[in-house]
């Protein structure tokens, strides 16, 4: 039997918080070997979605399939065996725990040493910091951490809310090199990002998502050459 290379589908998603309905009749899926890009304002129900996918969040109504099993409602542990792995918005770093300590905790369902060497060796500031607390981490070395965290659940499908937030231009720009290595080394990856520009430029897909509901999608280069995309969340086709 061939590979099933739909890794994620998502139909028809509801998800309210009370009254408030946070996602509407929201459907896409996600190739293997992709990177799919989620832009849109604050608000919109971007974290929403990772958390319904991730098991966080349970939906009202719809189906999340991941590689064609139906996982809608799972708790978060389970979802996470399969592979699908969520580095939170803010990091959601341990900050009295030293660095290595928060990688052993990222660890600690099926990673080994041998991983967390191998995320020192690709984050060197990591191994510089091993044994300083987290917490005195700059915000772009505290995202590396999170991101390496994920990375020891070895997962088929990363799920990275927010990324760059908070950080630097030149910050910006290193996280989102180290999104594209992750993903040319094999990792499917579902990016939310409010910076729309480099979200896209990097993405092989993408939507944007407008209270609750998905209201354009295509493919990375025409969302950041449309004219609704660039005047919404761009400025500028040049800048």
């Amino acid at each position: 039997m061939a590979r099933i290379s739909r890794l994620l589908e998502v139909q028809d998603l509801e998800l309210s918080y009370g009254h408030i309905q946070a996602l509407r009749g929201v459907s896409f899926t996600v190739e293997a070997g992709e990177i799919v890009a989620v832009v849109g304002a604050n608000g919109a129900g971007k974290t929403t979605l990772l958390g319904a996918i991730s098991g966080l969040l349970r939906p009202q109504s719809g189906r999340i399939l991941h590689d064609g099993q139906d996982v809608t409602g799972w708790p978060a542990h389970r979802v996470v065996a399969r592979g699908v792995v969520q580095v939170p918005e803010g990091r959601a770093i341990l900050g009295a725990m030293t660095v290595e300590e928060n990688l052993e905790l990222g660890a600690y369902c099926g990673g080994s040493e041998a991983q967390i060497e191998d995320m020192l060796r690709r984050f060197p500031i990591l191994r510089e910091r091993r044994r300083e607390p987290a917490g005195t981490l700059s915000g772009g070395e505290q995202q590396m951490l999170a991101i390496a965290r994920g990375l020891l659940q070895r997962p088929r499908l990363l799920l990275l809310d927010e990324p760059s937030m908070g950080l630097a231009p030149l910050l910006v720009s290193q996280i989102f090199d180290i999104i594209r290595e992750i993903h040319e080394q094999g990792t499917t990856v579902l990016l939310v990002e409010q910076n729309a520009r480099k979200a896209l430029a990097l993405a092989d897909r993408g939507f944007v998502l407008e209270q609750g509901r998905i209201v354009l999608s295509g493919s990375g280069t025409e969302l950041l050459n449309n004219e609704a995309v660039v005047r919404a969340y761009i400025g500028s086709v040049s800048a």
